[in-house]
């Protein structure tokens, strides 16, 4: 499935919208999420996992098992640089992933991973990422169809034009992306 990640839940204050979309598809034992992107400007400073990515162009996907408190959130800039936690909310119960758990998350990106500050323009770039279904259902084997409950974003806080964009409305005064009562469900085959 295609999803466009188009929300603009505060236009007042951020009205910019790059052109974001993700194909999302499974194999039973991976997930895999390829983004497209394009939009002005493209920034990417973070080159260290678990580095603060939404700063930069970035994408971001975000799930939650039904039934489970606790949700995920797998962040990645441009260049592949990415954040991975379990949580139960935005300052609430994180776990980072390890670094052997970051190290099964394959990257591939449209740029290699070099820092660069912020350029202008007009850019397009791809992100893919093949997560294991292991780091999102843990121990539990999970029984196809499986529905997850996620939220897609698009975001930049330090460039020109800041952004936070999303799949499903978020219905919050202010950008955050850390509320799982927004999520949507997807349905994996």
């Amino acid at each position: 499935m295609i999803l466009n990640v188009d929300k603009v839940n505060w236009p007042d204050s951020f009205p910019y919208a790059p052109q974001t979309s993700v194909e999302v598809r499974n194999d039973h034992e991976n997930l895999y999420l390829h983004w497209r992107v394009k939009g002005e400007q493209l920034r990417a400073v973070t080159t260290e996992d678990q580095g603060p990515v939404w700063e930069d162009s970035c994408v971001e996907f975000f799930c939650q098992v039904p039934g489970d408190k606790h949700y995920m959130n797998f962040e990645t800039n441009c260049i592949g640089t990415m954040v991975g936690t379990r949580r139960l909310g935005k300052s609430e119960g994180i776990v980072p992933f390890t670094p052997a758990q970051m190290s099964m998350i394959k990257r591939r990106c449209t740029y290699a991973r070099e820092a660069f500050e912020e350029k202008d323009g007009m850019y397009e770039w791809e992100v893919e990422l093949e997560i294991p279904l292991s780091l999102i259902f843990g121990d539990k084997q999970p029984v196809f169809p499986q529905t997850l409950l996620v939220n897609f974003y698009k975001c930049a806080d330090l460039t020109k034009n800041p952004h936070y964009v999303s799949w499903q409305p978020i219905q919050l005064p202010t950008p955050n992306f850390h509320c799982p009562q927004f999520f949507g469900e997807i349905v994996l085959e």
